[in-house]
């Protein structure tokens, strides 16, 4: 084989175990799910949570329509506010969900995983010589 096709297999193997690794492909996975996650909050504040806000707060048109304008140029500042609170319910869903729910559970399986474990029950033969032991101590 030549020197150039040996490199491009080489390279080929390569990019084949950094892809194919269990590391690479959970965080394929994780992003997937964090990217709907994210759709699912954003239609949350868009369809439920800031129309809630539109009818407290003055505003006939709801926050989409909160515009602040400028000469002629309009700033929709409503949307802005959508935004962030899209961001702060995504960060405060996923630290309650990381921080708290999976750092309560590793908590509980890393006690487990320390309890000692019960002494486990002797044999016959263990419990023959310890008896044995015995009758030879007390001659």
């Amino acid at each position: 084989m030549a020197a150039p096709v040996k490199q491009v297999f080489s390279l080929f193997d390569e990019f084949k175990n950094f892809a194919f690794k269990g590391n690479v492909i959970d965080l394929a996975v994780g992003v997937i799910i964090g990217g709907a996650f994210g759709k699912i909050v954003t239609s949350m504040v868009d369809n439920v949570i800031m129309p809630l806000v539109a009818v407290i707060l003055p505003g006939d048109k709801g926050y989409e329509k909160w515009v602040l304008t400028i000469g002629e140029k309009t700033v929709p500042y409503g949307k802005f506010l959508g935004d962030i609170v899209s961001f702060l319910m995504l960060a405060a869903a996923l630290f309650f969900f990381i921080v708290k729910f999976l750092g309560w559970l590793m908590k509980s399986k890393a006690a487990e995983a320390s309890a000692p474990a019960p002494a486990p029950e002797p044999s016959k033969e263990e419990l023959l010589l310890t008896e044995i032991r015995d009758l030879l101590k007390n001659r």
